[in-house]
Formats: structure tokens, sequence, C-alpha cells
């Protein structure tokens, strides 16, 4: 089956100032019934993926400087495969850890409670919040369960999201679409557009330094400042295209090498203490030299440093900032931490999705992060093209609740009925051997005429290789 575009598809790049015409190179092919769900996740993940290949498609032939926009093909089966790549990735043949023990649902005296534990100091926190102790007694994982499972019972969700939070830990009460668009962050975030892109301060036309010919990124310097999957799904991306992009983490700060491992394909990962004056050194000498820095921490987060995207367009006028939160930099929520899985059970998707036994229900994959992935990906890539004849320094913002209140409201059903018929997820797979060892992994879905089909090298160690871009002593 080949078809054109959707009206989604339209839609967002419309909000990316892109020329409307061009959509009409984009064809869908490949099995319908992929990522089934009540809500249109199969049609909201292909035009995510869309707009990002027409994106790249269109920065290539501007770069050309001559010729046609090559054919944008986005293939349902491969977005499937991609949008569920950390259930795909094997190192030596063993699957990556999913959620730990304690991020969960858990019912509660008068519904749902959503939690989120993978990282130490966030299980730490809600266990402090709800007063239970880690495992005083030896008790396994099982037996502390059933204490967190049995303190919740007693509480209210809200009452107990308030307490988690308090604590600086991650709860969300599992929420109906109604009971979300009353709420007063649910009422900020439907007054919002899926995304904005805009051109927030005068700049020059930046002139990209030398990369691998042909790619639509290449030359492209990226200080990846994310984490966990939405934002290092959209740097992943741009790596695939010819960007040199180089992730920065806080020594201080635990973060999955499992994660990076499927996220970390094409990019380059350092660690520095913008607390340390040698760290800083190090740092604004990256961002002196960067065309785009992508952020992921909750609003607010970064500015301590001098990283809003205010002080970055004082301090390096023509650069492209991308800026991605769970929540939006908005309402009394816009400065709280969040992941996709707090966000479907906040904003109704875990109510929308629950099973004939009204019990929560789930996404078939972590649709908005990598969805709002490959949305920021795109926008990132429509600013460096504009920024090459106009200049100017541009902003996209981006949330996870934008991108849920997009996909549950606006996202139509594709008119073709879908095809029950399953996907094969092999064949979208690749292996290659790095330092890490063999590695099985989903190949990228964004895919356009003469596009690289994988990315020109493996995940490494997490914050392994030194502060320097390649070119500038790095190996």
């Amino acid at each position: 089956m080949i078809k054109r575009a959707t009206e989604a598809t339209d839609h967002v790049w419309a909000l990316l100032g892109g020329d409307p015409v061009l959509t009409a190179a984009v064809e869908y092919r490949g099995p319908g019934g992929t990522l089934q769900a009540r809500l249109p996740v199969r049609e909201m993940a292909r035009s995510t993926v869309a707009v990002c290949a027409l994106a790249a498609a269109e920065l290539a032939t501007a770069r050309r400087g001559r010729g046609t926009l090559p054919a944008v093909r986005v293939d349902d089966a491969a977005v499937a495969t991609a949008f569920v790549s950390e259930r795909h990735l094997r190192l030596d043949g063993r699957a990556a850890t999913a959620f730990a023990p304690l991020s969960r649902f858990w019912r509660t005296a008068d519904g749902w409670l959503r939690t989120h534990a993978n990282y130490p100091h966030h299980r730490e926190r809600l266990l402090a919040a709800l007063g239970v102790p880690e495992q005083p007694d030896g008790a396994g994982d099982d037996v502390l369960a059933g204490r967190v499972a049995a303190r919740l019972a007693a509480c209210r969700a809200a009452e107990a999201e308030e307490a988690v939070h308090a604590a600086g830990g991650l709860a969300v009460a599992v929420r109906t679409p109604h009971e979300w668009a009353v709420h007063p962050q649910g009422a900020a975030v439907a007054q919002r557009p899926l995304l904005s892109l805009e051109r927030i301060a005068p700049g020059p036309v930046r002139a990209l330094a030398g990369g691998p010919p042909g790619l639509p990124a290449a030359g492209l310097r990226v200080l990846d400042l994310t984490r966990v999957i939405a934002g290092p799904v959209a740097t992943r991306t741009l790596a695939l295209l010819g960007a040199q992009v180089l992730r920065v983490d806080p020594p201080f700060l635990p973060e999955s090498q499992e994660a990076h491992n499927d996220t970390g394909f094409g990019k380059r990962s350092t660690a520095l203490d913008l607390g340390r004056a040698g760290d800083r050194a190090a740092f604004d000498a990256l961002l002196d030299a960067a065309d785009v820095v992508v952020t992921g921490y909750r609003p607010g987060a970064l500015d301590r440093h001098g990283l809003s995207p205010q002080a970055l367009a004082e301090r390096r006028p023509g650069l492209v900032i991308g800026q991605l939160s769970a929540w939006g930099t908005y309402g009394p929520w816009g400065a709280r931490r969040g992941f996709d899985s707090l966000v479907q059970a906040a904003c109704g998707i875990a109510a929308a999705e629950a099973g004939a036994d009204s019990l929560p229900g789930v996404l078939p994959a972590q649709a908005l992060d990598h969805g709002t992935g490959y949305l920021l990906a795109a926008a990132v890539l429509r600013a460096v093209t504009e920024q090459r004849t106009a200049g100017g320094t541009h902003l996209a913002r981006l949330a996870l609740a934008q991108t849920a209140a997009w996909l549950a409201r606006d996202v139509g059903r594709d008119a073709d009925p879908a095809s029950g018929a399953a996907h094969e997820a092999a064949p979208r797979l690749a292996e290659r051997t790095g330092e890490l060892g063999r590695l099985t992994y989903a190949r990228p879905p964004v895919s356009f005429e003469g596009s690289p089909d994988d990315w020109a090298r493996p995940p490494g160690r997490l914050g392994a290789d030194a502060p320097l871009w390649a070119g500038a002593g790095a190996a």
C-alpha cells in the first residue's frame, strides 16, 4: 500500500513553517495494523517520522543548491520497530532491563497511581515520601513492593501524588481525559499547540563545518544535554543525518548505560560537572563552537548555568536551540520532572487504553517519547534550513504532554482500514560489533532518496569521550 501524507503530517509541517507543497513528496508503505491501540498511535508515529524525514530531505536539497526534493518514504513496519527500539536492543544476546520493580501502577483508596523509580534517587524519594524503609530486614523487591502497595491502598491518589512530588519523587494520579481537561495543568496544555518553532533573537547566517559529504546535517555540531528517550532519540537522528553529536552528562547524576546502548548510536559522550571551574571551561569551549544545543531537563534546571534560551541567544547568536520537557514550561507543573509513562497516566491515556478489567492501560510503545523525539529532530532541521538564509537564533519547544494532547485530540485515523497483518521486525533490525560487544538494534526509520540507512558508529561507554569536538584533538 502506498499513499500520500496524512492530514496529521500536513498539520505538523505547517507548525514547523514548512512549504505545504513539499508534503506531496511523502509516501507511506508497509503493512497496516502496526502499533495498534484505541488511540491513533500508528498515525501519530508515521507522521512524526514523516516530517523528520521531510525536513532532512529539504535541508539536503537546500545544501545542494539545486535539484528536486528527494522522495520521502515512510515504512510503517520500520516506524513500528523503531518506536520500540529499546525492546529490540540486545547486547551479546541479552535484553535490556525495562521498568524497575517500583515503577508501575498502584491501586489507591480512590483510584490508581503511577510511579517512576528507575533511578536510585527517585526510588529513595518515593520510599521516603511513603514512610517505607529501604529493605531494613533484607527483604527482596517483592516484599518491598507489597509494603508500598499496602501504604498506597490507604491513600487518595492525588494526595500521594503531591506527597511524592514534595519529597522530590515521581508519581501521578491516573486521570480520565475529562479529569485532565479540568486540571490546571491539563487546561494550560490544551491552550498550546503541539510545538513551537520561532526566531527569538537576531544572529548571523552560520556556515557549517565540514562533515560526511552528501548528508543533510553534515558539519552540524550538536551539544546534547538530554536523558532517557525523547531527547536522545532526537539527537540520535541528527547523528544519523551527519551531525557531530556530543552528549554531555553530569558525572554525579546516575544514568543507564543500557539506555545509552539504544540511543547513543552515532554519538560521542562525555561527563562534565558545570559547577567545577575546569569542567565549565571545557563546556564553554564546546558551546562557543556549537551550532545546536538540545536540552531535556525540567524547565529552569539549567538556568543557573547560563543555559536558558535567552542566555544562550546572547552568548551564541545564530544558535538553534531545542528545548524538551515533560509538562511544558507553563502552568502549575511547569517545573516538574516527568517521563512518558507518567504523562500517559496523568493525561488520560492510561484510562483511555484500559482493558475490559478496567485496569489502567498503556500505549504499545513509549510513543510520546519516540514521537516527540522525531518532532524535535524535525524542528532542529527546519530551523537549520531557515538559519542558512535568514540567520537568527531559533528556539523549538516541545513537551510530552503537548504530544499527548495532540494524539488524543487531533490525530485522526487513516482513511484506509488497517489490515490486521502483523509486521516482521527482523528485516528492520541490524547487528554490529563495537567496544561494548555485539549489538542487535532497530534500524532508523527516517528515510528519503539518498539517505543513510544506518549510523556511522555504534554507541560507546557513557561519559568516556574527551570533551572536544572531533577534529579538535578528539579521537
